[in-house]
């Protein structure tokens, strides 16, 4: 469906090639487990994802700072939990949290697969919302730092997806046309309709079972980019 037509992939990273969920779950095991709190993870995990990707969305609009990001989305999930939980407790996992997520290292499926069969015919990219320091941390110890040529970080651009800005900048630093550029990741807002708004091709992999849409072509696994590549 692209071939031909694009010189230019660009990724975004968590819940699209890095694991996010996964590899939360693993840093709040430890976490719990260094410091010794009586919580059960499964029962955590389950008000803490959708909880985070509801605070993600405030920081991506602006409504909130990455400090209160960091702290409301424990805070919120303590607190529907019925968990007593000091400010003190609640900045100290918050910390560690950050600490202790880039040292796991759980990749979707097909991941490296995909970037190996990529690599040779396309240029490769990240547009990341996350932080700097963090995710460059996550796409070394991941080890598929060196499969991509610029790495674009919404820090770095002083703006977050979907805002244009991001997207302008990821073309400019590498020196990519839009109509012949692709992106591909799992918010529909953030990545899918914000590459749309400055001529981007663009490929949801839908990585939380939303409902099925025509805004742009769907997949599942992201071994299915080959069939559009």
């Amino acid at each position: 469906m692209f071939e031909n037509r694009v010189t230019d992939v660009f990724f975004d990273l968590d819940h699209t090639l890095w694991d996010f969920d996964k590899n939360s779950a693993l840093t709040f095991q430890k976490i719990f487990k260094d410091q010794k709190l009586d919580i059960a993870l499964p029962d955590f995990l389950e008000v803490y994802m959708p909880a985070n990707l509801k605070f993600w969305k405030l920081f991506r609009e602006e409504k909130i700072t990455k400090t209160e990001l960091r702290y409301q989305r424990l805070k919120s999930v303590f607190d529907i939990m019925g968990y007593v939980a000091s400010d003190d407790l609640i900045n100290l996992l918050s910390e560690e949290y950050i600490n202790h997520l880039s040292s796991f290292n759980t990749l979707f499926p097909n991941t490296i697969e995909v970037l190996d069969y990529l690599q040779p015919k396309y240029k490769l990219h990240i547009i990341t919302n996350g932080f700097q320091e963090v995710q460059d941390k996550k796409l070394r110890n991941s080890g598929i730092h060196s499969y991509f040529d610029q790495i674009i970080d919404s820090e770095m651009a002083g703006v977050k997806k979907p805002n244009p800005i991001i997207f302008n900048l990821a073309l400019s630093r590498a020196d990519a046309l839009p109509e012949k550029s692709l992106m591909i990741g799992d918010s529909l807002e953030a990545d899918i309709m914000g590459a749309q708004s400055v001529g981007l091709h663009t490929i949801h992999f839908n990585a939380h079972k939303e409902k099925t849409h025509t805004v742009a072509p769907i997949i599942y696994d992201l071994q299915e980019i080959k069939s559009f590549l």
